[in-house]
């Protein structure tokens, strides 16, 4: 029997809700897809709350509320789109927007919000949420989750393959061949996140179509390597990092000593940052791969994608279309899949990825509409 599960990210880059519904039985299959925009009013106060020292109570508050009533919308505007009924899925995997994610320290902890008991209540439909804590909890980052899904659905006996997905943040997967080795996933650094937030700050653009404006500018090898000296490049998996530590307050002290640079050569090096963490992190921790396949929002940006290609050569570089799974929507995959592993009692993490103590089932689930509902 069928079973379809929805799934539902708001990413690092901020640029609206995805919402994917996949179908289950043998393996799972993306049914239909949505992106749901996010208003100008919301993505600012966003941006204000993601800005250490600029963190307000109250703002993240109202937030809480204002994305949980999104969230749902954003289903039930899929749902309609694919002539479903909201009784005829069994949940939603909400994973929620990322406000903070501090996985160091004492007290390590992560911020996801977008109030999942109004998901439930307005959709009606079971919802699976606050998915990364349990695996902190068990001494894990927390992140990456999606190498669990990844291993479940791309994993291949006849090659070593990479997953890539690049959103604000970049995190690599790496699934060998060998089923007795195990996987290996962690946040390598940038992806887009330097580059949306500096071609906003110049160009007032949310993102560099195609990547565009950064091959119109000169990498400048001075300020790469300053960039690349960032002590977090060095330490070795597990890891996991967000908009929190690589900002624009991160990059403007490494930027001072070259003023005179152009921004468009400033864009340059920060699409350079993005391939060369990525490159030199999968050669560290992986001595052969076959095949890298992207997703994520950076699998469009045509200048990151070619120095992608040239830097990984000789694997094969290519998109997660390639294996099934439309590169736009493998991470709201992702959740619909890790929704389904909590309801059956299933681990959602992998510790071999998050660094956890042992495997545990994620999330709190919120109950939808109940028979005393009808």
């Amino acid at each position: 029997m069928t079973t379809y599960y929805l799934g539902l990210i708001s990413g690092t880059s901020m640029d609206g809700i995805d919402a994917a519904l996949l179908a289950f039985d043998e393996q799972p299959r993306l049914l239909a897809h949505h992106s749901h925009p996010l208003s100008d009013p919301i993505r600012q106060q966003l941006y204000q709350l993601q800005t250490p020292g600029q963190n307000e109570l109250a703002i993240a508050m109202h937030l809480d509320v204002e994305l949980g009533r999104v969230f749902a919308a954003a289903a039930l505007r899929l749902l309609d789109q694919a002539a479903l009924r909201p009784d005829q899925v069994a949940a939603i995997g909400s994973h929620g927007q990322t406000l903070r994610h501090y996985p160091g320290g004492p007290a390590p902890t992560t911020w996801q919000i977008g109030d999942p008991n109004i998901i439930a209540e307005q959709t009606g439909i079971t919802t699976v949420a606050d998915l990364r804590r349990r695996d902190m909890a068990a001494g894990g980052q927390g992140a990456p989750l999606v190498p669990a899904f990844h291993a479940a659905v791309f994993r291949q006996t006849n090659m070593n393959r990479a997953i890539l997905n690049i959103g604000g943040i970049a995190n690599l997967t790496l699934l060998p061949a060998e089923p007795t080795r195990p996987v290996i996933g962690f946040d390598t650094g940038p992806g887009n996140g330097l580059m949306d937030a500096w071609i906003g700050q110049h160009l007032d653009q949310r993102y560099d179509r195609d990547g565009e404006w950064a091959a119109s500018g000169h990498v400048h090898p001075g300020l790469l390597e300053r960039l690349l000296h960032d002590t977090y490049f060095e330490r070795p998996p597990p890891k996991s990092t967000g908009r929190e530590y690589f900002n624009l307050d991160w990059l403007q002290p490494r930027l001072a000593a070259f003023s005179d640079l152009a921004p468009r050569d400033t864009q340059a090096t920060l699409c350079e940052l993005t391939a060369r963490t990525i490159a030199e992190a999968l050669q560290a921790t992986m001595e052969s791969v076959d095949e890298v396949l992207i997703c994520g929002g950076g699998v469009h940006n045509r200048q990151l994608y070619q120095r992608l290609e040239e830097l990984l050569t000789p694997a094969r570089v290519t998109s997660t279309a390639e294996a099934g799974l439309d590169p736009d929507w493998v991470e709201a995959a992702a959740f619909a899949w890790l929704a389904k592993q909590t309801l059956v009692g299933a681990p959602g993490n992998l510790p071999s990825v998050t660094g956890a103590s042992h495997p545990v089932v994620l999330g709190g689930i919120y109950p939808g509409k109940g028979p005393r509902d009808e």
